[in-house]
């Protein structure tokens, strides 16, 4: 595996690459990788002759400064673990080389972006499109992979491939957990033994919420997720939302659409932790 720090060395490699009618897949991270990454790496492996890891904590899309500079980062295990399972390429940039200059790009995703992560971490969908688009525009790859644990970021990430009308199939991939539910993450890492054990809450709650909506209205089911994470102590519930899982706008009956997510953003301590559940439909 090689690993690749400006964009001038990888597209030469890829363009070698392109020459011989190799397929290339991305899988863009922010590093601190786990069993969630390697899943999505691991996919694009089978189905690629070349795969490309970025590992970028990408400054544009975080809200909170001392998020960004308390994200884990781990290059060196990054690097282990994506040699063990194949991956072809680390392209490990600094941020100098993404932002040369200042990215003054605004992106619009309504309704995708009004809502949920977009409510609350204002100017987030912008810089994951920055960033994103960026990617792609250094690799183009042939298809890209992204866990569905960010399943607002996935329907924007495809709005927005969609809008600039770049050629590359969006593979969505499903959340990874750990044995006891817990939803992979890197920030996980930041969580206390304690935080942890409390962290549990949210999977038991989303996986209870299924069998909740068999005999429940959909509000029946909201009020019972958000019940349970309000009566836990140390969780903080920012929100719980039960959505159109193509528009991601809130539904009140389970009549409503043929495709329903339930998405949840809750402070565990002071990491903050997202998850979701399907109720009906999608892949």
């Amino acid at each position: 595996m090689k690993i690749i720090n400006t964009i001038k060395e990888l597209k030469a490699m890829l363009d070698t690459c392109r020459a011989k009618g190799e397929s290339i897949g991305l899988v863009p991270t922010m590093g601190a990788l786990h069993a969630g990454h390697a899943s999505l790496v691991e996919r694009a492996v089978k189905e690629n002759d070349i795969v490309v890891v970025s590992i970028f904590v990408n400054p544009t899309q975080f809200n909170d400064k001392n998020d960004l500079k308390n994200y884990p980062r781990t290059l060196e295990a990054d690097c282990a673990m994506l040699e063990k399972i194949g991956a072809t390429v680390a392209f490990a940039p600094a941020v100098e080389e993404m932002y040369p200059t200042e990215d003054t790009r605004q992106f619009s995703f309504e309704p995708l972006d009004t809502v949920m992560e977009g409510a609350c971490r204002p100017g987030h969908f912008n810089g994951v499109a920055q960033i994103v688009s960026k990617l792609f525009y250094a690799v183009e790859p042939h298809k890209a992979y992204f866990g569905e644990k960010d399943f607002q970021q996935l329907a924007i990430i495809r709005e927005m491939v969609r809008q600039l009308q770049f050629n590359i199939k969006i593979i969505g991939c499903p959340i990874v957990r750990e044995q006891d539910g817990l939803a992979m993450s890197s920030r996980n890492t930041l969580l206390s033994p304690e935080e942890r054990h409390r962290a549990l809450t949210i999977s038991r709650t989303l996986f209870a919420s299924i069998e909740k909506a068999k005999g429940s209205s959909l509000n029946e089911t909201k009020a019972f997720v958000e019940n349970e994470i309000n009566n836990t102590s140390g969780l903080e519930l920012e929100y719980y939302q039960i959505v159109d899982g193509n528009t991601l706008q809130p539904v009140s009956e389970w009549e409503e659409s043929d495709y329903i997510v339930g998405c949840i953003a809750l402070f565990c301590g002071k990491i903050r932790l997202i998850d979701n559940i399907k109720y009906k439909g999608g892949e």
